[in-house]
């Protein structure tokens, strides 16, 4: 089974005001759509909500508010999204009616979504996809804000603290899944270029507790992977589509899409393709920026001791 994985997507601010005159699919460059197409399954992060209703919440310190049109979920459907991840600090950027009407617009579409619900049973609840005969069960948290956490009959994300050991209701739902687990947190501060020991610990302890595959977000980098016997964790996969401030120096207009290879219920290696972020446009990196991301996701990598290989465009980690 080959499952293809992609950071954060943020589908308002300028990409809803490109989407007034633009086609959905034209955000995406065709090569790139197509490799997510032929993916078994497609799994992102979807860092906004999809509504045209709600207002910017009043949370102190937030100064960010990410609301993409229904229109927007056409480009999710055109990249064959199978199930995206709402946990995250933008889900209730509108109210829990936008969010609510994220979850509406997602159910049309035919997407699987988690992490977030219309209550905190729902907003834990596992996905649970199948491709080929295998089954990939799909669990999202993320660790920030609080605020934000589902409550009984309030909507709200899955929240998780990781300044301690893992909660009750993560470790049931690990040791429930069926097949193959993919968890997809939503943790740490923007802009690092490694995890911190919060997110290490947090994700030895995902694997011990029967997670196969980890593939974290947030810092807005991509980070290394550290793989293994037990499974492999993607510390952090970056962003994929957005219209935010380059950094000149972390490159977050930089990003990789991986591939991650499972047989036997266990991820046996990935690939990564380059991805140039232009402002409401993703497509493949090439000359210098693809050799960018592939010195970088080389020396991040070395650090949890994996070679990178690099052929036909490709980058390739094997544990």
């Amino acid at each position: 089974m080959l499952v293809a994985i992609v950071g954060d997507t943020m589908l308002g601010r300028g990409v809803a005001e490109t989407l007034t005159t633009a086609a959905p699919a034209s955000l995406v460059e065709p090569e790139i759509a197509a490799v997510l197409r032929d993916a078994d399954i497609t799994v992102l992060n979807l860092e906004c909500c999809i509504s045209d209703r709600g207002a910017p919440i009043q949370l102190p310190g937030k100064p960010f508010f990410f609301r993409a049109p229904p229109r927007a979920v056409e480009l999710l459907v055109d990249l064959g999204v199978d199930c995206v991840t709402l946990a995250n600090n933008h889900a209730l950027d509108f109210g829990e009616v936008a969010l609510l009407d994220t979850l509406r617009h997602l159910q049309t579409a035919g997407i699987s979504w988690v992490g977030a619900g219309a209550d905190v049973v729902r907003a834990r609840l596992p996905v649970t996809l199948t491709a080929g005969g295998d089954d990939l069960t799909v669990i999202g948290f993320t660790d920030h804000p609080v605020a934000f956490a589902a409550r009984p009959g309030r909507p709200g994300v899955a929240y998780l603290d990781l300044s301690t050991a893992l909660a009750p209701w993560i470790v049931n739902a690990l040791s429930a899944a069926q097949g193959c687990v993919l968890v997809t947190p939503h943790w740490g501060p923007n802009m690092t270029t490694e995890p911190d020991s919060d997110i290490r610990r947090a994700g030895e302890q995902l694997l011990r507790c029967g997670a196969a595959l980890v593939a974290g977000h947030s810092a807005h980098v991509f980070h290394g992977v550290e793989g293994g016997a037990h499974g492999a964790v993607l510390y952090d996969v970056g962003d994929f589509l957005d219209d935010y401030r380059v950094d000149p120096i972390l490159r977050n207009d930089l990003g990789l899409l991986f591939l991650v290879d499972i047989a036997s219920g266990r991820p046996r290696g990935l690939q990564a393709v380059p991805l140039k972020l232009d402002y409401c446009y993703t497509r493949r990196a090439t000359g210098a920026d693809a050799r960018w991301i592939t010195d970088r996701f080389q020396r991040a990598c070395a650090a949890f001791g994996h070679d990178v290989s690099v052929a036909g465009g490709m980058l390739t980690v094997t544990w």
